[in-house]
């Protein structure tokens, strides 16, 4: 006979542990060397027999003491001491029991299952993209989309049964959509739970069905959804409709619809959060006379007076002509880039006429370029 290992190492416990400790120290074993968490090694079936055997002996206190007192010969008959033998070890009793305790009822064991087949279910939430342009997200819209959801079926009112006739309690399961069957094995029963065959899991049978929706109590339809874009939308974000994605199940609510945004490029706009950005050509005599020049924005065209001298790459801004922010009364700002274009195809007549201007300025007429030189000499020097 193999040697017994000691019931308080199996635990993993010191002797003198309260009943508290071992109760502890069980549970966590249990779980951790359960034969179900461990199917491919059958050497748990004989770790879980031992940590139940060691448990049987420890927390009663009548057992615990006869142990203590002449080991394993003190509760086990095939030691020969026969001071009152093991009960229940020829066996080890209904492990279901055992587990049902551990695990409060749930995974392993068979413990109580929740009658979960006509439990209210929530819809599925529906995804749709709508694409709308850039002046519709800056400043808002109504809008309608076509989806496909599911609906409770109108003929049965979502029972799933025809007219005349009802939904019938499945009588293998009483309705629970499980069934529990128990398995006696060496070291004790295992019970498990498995959907109902039957019923198919739905714990009712419907023996006559609703031809309009063929038993299911819901059908798939298209409907028109009407919604509001907010204005301030910016492109890749969310819309979400409570409420209007598919039906719920046994009178759960229904999902939401979520509508992702797509928004058109503009052919002079484009957008960095609420702030509207585009560049605006100028002629040579704007920039460097000075004008009145006409802006687009969201809002239609203003009027703004760029300075004499104005040179590429200058940014001015107009506040408040940007985007609207959602669901508030600011605005973002709209920035300006100008660019001076530079004139091509020149006849020969307007050619001269640049060459006697040109001959005309002097270096106060160039900042810039005086600025530069003035640098690249000092380096030079340097």
């Amino acid at each position: 006979m193999a040697e017994k290992r000691d019931y308080y190492e199996i635990l993993g416990i010191q002797k003198g542990a309260s009943e508290d400790e071992i109760k502890k120290a069980f549970r966590k074993k249990a779980r951790e060397n359960h034969p179900d968490l461990h199917p491919d090694d059958p050497s748990y079936v004989e770790k879980f027999q031992e940590i139940n055997e060691a448990n049987e002996v420890l927390s009663d206190p009548e057992k615990r003491a006869r142990y203590d007192q002449f080991g394993h010969a003190g509760v086990d008959p095939s030691y020969g001491g026969g001071a009152g033998g093991m009960d229940g070890f020829g066996g080890f009793g209904d492990m279901g029991d055992i587990l049902e305790n551990i695990f409060g009822g749930f995974g392993f064991g068979g413990g109580s299952t929740r009658n979960t087949a006509n439990a209210p279910r929530r819809g599925s939430d529906i995804q749709e993209t709508v694409t709308i342009s850039f002046m519709d997200a800056c400043k808002g819209k109504k809008q309608e989309v076509k989806l496909n959801r599911m609906t409770i079926c109108e003929d049965c009112n979502g029972t799933g049964a025809a007219a005349g006739s009802s939904v019938e309690i499945c009588p293998d399961c009483q309705g629970r959509g499980s069934i529990k069957t128990t398995q006696r094995t060496p070291f004790g029963a295992i019970s498990s739970t498995k959907p109902c065959p039957h019923c198919g899991g739905k714990g009712k049978i419907v023996k006559n069905p609703c031809p309009k929706c063929r038993g299911g109590g819901r059908m798939r339809v298209q409907k028109t959804v009407s919604f509001d874009i907010p204005a301030g939308i910016d492109n890749g974000q969310t819309i979400r409709l409570g409420g209007q994605g598919d039906c719920g199940i046994n009178g759960g609510p229904s999902g939401d619809l979520l509508l992702n945004v797509n928004v058109k490029a503009h052919p002079l706009f484009t957008r960095e959060g609420y702030d509207i950005h585009c560049d605006i050509p100028v002629t040579y005599m704007e920039a460097v006379l000075g004008s009145e020049i006409t802006v687009p924005t969201i809002d239609g065209d203003v009027k703004y007076n760029i300075s004499e001298g104005t040179q590429t790459g200058t940014v001015f801004r107009l506040k408040g002509k940007g985007v609207k922010k959602i669901r508030r009364s600011e605005r973002g700002d709209q920035y300006v880039k100008i660019y001076v274009e530079v004139p091509k195809n020149l006849t020969k007549k307007q050619k001269d006429l640049l060459k006697e201007f040109e001959a005309s300025l002097s270096d106060k007429n160039y900042a810039k370029r005086q600025s530069f030189f003035e640098k690249l000499k000092a380096k030079l020097d340097f």
